[in-house]
């Protein structure tokens, strides 16, 4: 408590480690970067397939850059080591395994609780994304299958017989992967796929004409249940049928406990923000994925952070 920082970071992703590049370019330099994982990067590092493509455009939202960070088309590989280089190059102090209770402001300064202390700055930039806490589905998981129901890659293996729940390019990319060494079904609630970009469109169709994939289309799950240790799916059109995996690829929710806990003004579950990306705390900014009700673009990020560095420097 006794040091005070110019800017805390929370959240080591796309828009927490631009924040940083930006600020030390201008002249900002007391800055400590706070992140519940072990590294920075963490969506990208649990929830992407080794390999796979990570691309500027990003549902037809802009894919320009605009301050001094810039980003190219690449793989989860080459992207982690670029933002490697880019955290390493600013020498700052960083908190990794650091979980951030809320960050409250009293007079001119912000203290920030953590599991690690608490600590003080001017400004708080709020970037932990949404795919920290995965959506999950409204009916109760049987606790004796947690283990074999996932919300990502981590725990599979070959050879099973694995259900992947979802109809936007995560599940369809777990699909297809999952597909080469497993037998794998994807069920989405809708006809037809409406969130898929052009390439998962065309795998997922290539994969199930050459019997690598089942699709399941147009009903949903009802419920699952304990079938001697497998998962017991029961689908709304009234069948079952038993599986070894079920993984659940529905997208992120905005961690709203936390953003209240920090007194931050919502609506409707989104964030309230002005033009310059503040809340309705002066120095408190949000951006990335929970600013944007498209999350999910890393050059929207960055230009997040670009737009609330450019307003704290001129301030």
């Amino acid at each position: 408590m006794s040091k005070i920082y110019d800017i805390i970071v929370i959240g080591g992703g796309p828009f927490g480690i631009a924040s940083i590049v930006e600020a030390k370019r201008e002249g900002i330099n007391d800055i400590l970067l706070l992140e519940k994982g072990e590294n920075h990067s963490q969506t990208i590092r649990k929830f992407y397939k080794d390999g796979k493509r990570v691309d500027k455009e990003y549902k037809g939202l802009d894919s320009q850059t605009k301050g001094s960070v810039v980003f190219f088309d690449g793989t989860k590989e080459t992207t982690l080591n670029y933002f490697d280089a880019l955290l390493e190059s600013g020498k700052i102090d960083a908190l990794f395994n650091t979980e951030v209770e809320s960050a409250k402001k009293t007079g001119e300064f912000f203290t920030v609780y953590t599991s690690k202390g608490e600590f003080q700055s001017k400004y708080v930039l709020i970037g932990i994304g949404i795919m920290g806490r995965p959506n999950k589905p409204s009916y109760k998981i049987p606790a004796s299958i947690n283990a074999k129901v996932n919300f990502n890659l981590n725990s599979c293996n070959e050879n099973e017989k694995i259900l992947v729940v979802g109809g936007g390019n995560s599940a369809a990319e777990y699909a297809v992967e999952l597909g080469k060494y497993n037998t794998v079904t994807l069920c989405y609630r809708k006809d037809k796929f409406t969130r898929l970009n052009e390439t998962n469109e065309k795998q997922v169709y290539e994969s199930q004409k050459e019997g690598k994939l089942e699709l399941k289309m147009g009903f949903d799950i009802d419920s699952l249940d304990d079938e001697n240790g497998s998962v017991k799916v029961n689908f709304t059109n009234g069948s079952s049928e038993i599986y070894d995996r079920v993984i659940y690829a529905i997208g992120g929710s905005t961690p709203v406990d936390f953003l209240e806990k920090c007194g931050v003004e919502m609506k409707d579950g989104s964030v309230n923000l002005d033009e310059h990306l503040q809340s309705n705390i002066p120095g408190l900014f949000i951006g990335g994925d929970i600013a944007s009700k498209k999350g999910g673009s890393i050059v929207v990020a960055i230009n997040d952070a670009h737009q609330v560095i450019s307003f704290i420097s001129e301030k």
